[in-house]
Order: C-alpha cells, then structure tokens, then sequence
C-alpha cells in the first residue's frame, strides 16, 4: 500500500484510508473486527470515525485498540451524542471537550492522532469556546493534531484560518471543486487533505433514473451521467471504483481517500483495485478533469452530514 505524509503533521498515512461511518450500524463487534483487521492487515493505517457514527468508536476499541501503534486514528467532536453523552448544547467548548472524552473512553486510547470539527451545522467561524475547547484537547495530550471537516467557502475559512493542521473535504470525479484554488492554499499552508467521498457513492456507470435515488447519490449520479454522455473514455478501466480511485489518488494533494463499507469483502476489493489496477493513464485523468471544468464549473462541492 501506497503511504504518504499528511501535510505538516507529518504523519506517515496510506493512500487508501477507511472510514467507519458504515461499520457503526452493524450490531455485531466480529463483524466490525473483521473489517478493521482486514483492512491493517493489508496495510491500510489510516481509520477515520466521529462520536456519532453509532457504534464506530466502541467496535475500535473493542477489535482493534491493541493494535494501536499500527494506525493513525482520527476521530469528530461536536455534537451531543450517545447515551453515554452528558447534557451539553451542541456546538459548545463544554460538547467538544465531552465528546473527546467519550471518544478516549471508547477507543481504549490515551490519545487520538487528529480530533476534527465535524462542522456541518456549526456557524463558520466556529465559537471562539469550541475552538478553545479543540486546543486544549491538543494542549492536554490528548490529540496530536487538530482538523475541519467541511466543505465549499467553510473549507476555505478552515485552511485560510491557519488554525488547522489536516481539512477533511469531499472530492472525487463528479465533485472536483476542491482542485480549484483549495488544494494550492492547502499545501502552501501544509494543511493535510483527507479526501472524503472518493468513489461518489459509486454512480459512475449506473443508468438507473437518477430521480430515483436518495439522498446525495442523486446529484452525484446526475453528475456521473451528464459527464459520460460526453462519450466514452479511452483508457479507463472498466471497473468504476477503479477509475473512481485512480482520479482522486492520481492529485498529491489528495493525501488519503476515505473509503466506508461494512463488508470485509468490499474493503479487500478496494484494496485489491488500488494495488492491481492504479495508476490510470494520464489521459484518463485530464479527460475527467476536462468534462467536470465544462460541465461543473458551476456545481458546488456537496455538503451533507457524514
């Protein structure tokens, strides 16, 4: 597997990383293991969870915690979430610092490698007490590094702030605003991009009625189809999660590209995809860049609670 460094952590991460919204809905902590372990043992280190990913946090501490100087771990605060939660208002320096705490809790950890803002329905800036509550959390030891995770005009407060060392954002093939003008500011501040989203609910190819779907494969597949129709491709593989991968990762700056699935098979084939089947030709990427810059010039990144 591919590593890389994350900006000016300088964390060492690999290319692919695995997000753990998918296995905290699983009921079964072999199930959510089986994953995990699979995904280290063939070298991805890069897990990303929040403390509202339901039973995210709980199924890492209890199947892959000893484990733990293997993987970089990066985690959200922010909300108010759980049974375990303590009354707080969300979006405040009190509902960050017990999120972090709880997180800690159910991790088995002492300390996580980045706690993010998962900034979807916070104003930006954020409250100077969330703010302060992150720093302290970092002060205390208990992160050793702080993110954002947003998107469109947030993402672009987020790196210009200074104030963050890693920017969680989506990009993938259907969803490139983040290449324009994001991306440079990014590396010049040496903030670590974790790319989100990167095979776009898998839409590409699909040719059901894009009416039809929930939620943001919707647009993501409205997308993937006004770009096809402008023909096939040359060169692109036909596996679509190859091509999906092989754009996002094809851009440096894209430092890791989270990928989420409850099924150990899924995870392995990814993987597998990664090793056997990337780099994709140069042409390939350009002609993708080429048709979302014609097309999409006007779309802007989508933003919804993940």
């Amino acid at each position: 597997m591919e590593t890389t460094v994350l900006g000016r952590t300088g964390l060492e991460v690999s290319r692919l990383g695995a997000g753990l919204a998918e296995i905290g809905s699983l009921e079964d902590a072999g199930e959510a293991g089986r994953v995990l372990n699979r995904a280290l043992d063939a070298g991805i280190n890069f897990l990303d969870t929040a403390e509202c990913y339901g039973r995210s946090e709980e199924f890492i501490g209890k199947t892959v915690s000893h484990r733990r100087s293997e993987f970089v771990l990066a985690t959200k605060a922010g909300h108010v979430h759980g049974p375990d939660a303590l009354p707080a208002e969300p979006w405040t320096g009190a509902a960050v610092t017990g999120a972090i705490e709880r997180s800690l809790i159910r991790m088995k950890t002492d300390a996580v490698d980045i706690v993010q803002l998962h900034a979807y329905d916070v104003p930006t800036p954020p409250p100077d007490e969330v703010i302060e509550a992150l720093l302290s959390a970092r002060d205390a030891g208990k992160t050793r590094f702080v993110g954002y995770s947003q998107e469109n005009e947030e993402a672009d407060w987020a790196v210009n702030s200074g104030m963050f060392d890693t920017l969680q954002t989506t990009f993938n093939l259907v969803d490139q605003k983040a290449r324009h003008n994001l991306f440079f500011r990014a590396r010049a501040q040496g903030v670590g991009i974790i790319a989100k989203r990167p095979i776009a609910t898998a839409v590409w190819g699909i040719s059901a009625d894009p009416a039809g779907l929930q939620g943001i494969r919707r647009p993501f597949a409205e997308r993937a189809q006004a770009m096809a129709a402008l023909g096939p491709i040359p060169g692109a593989p036909d596996d679509p999660i190859a091509l999906a991968l092989g754009f996002v990762l094809a851009h440096p700056d894209a430092h890791t590209a989270i990928v989420g699935t409850r099924n150990p098979a899924h995870m392995l084939a990814n993987i597998r995809a990664v090793e056997t089947q990337l780099p994709i030709p140069d042409t390939v990427v350009e002609e993708l860049r080429s048709r979302f810059d014609q097309l999409g010039m006007g779309w802007p990144s989508l933003d919804v609670v993940r």
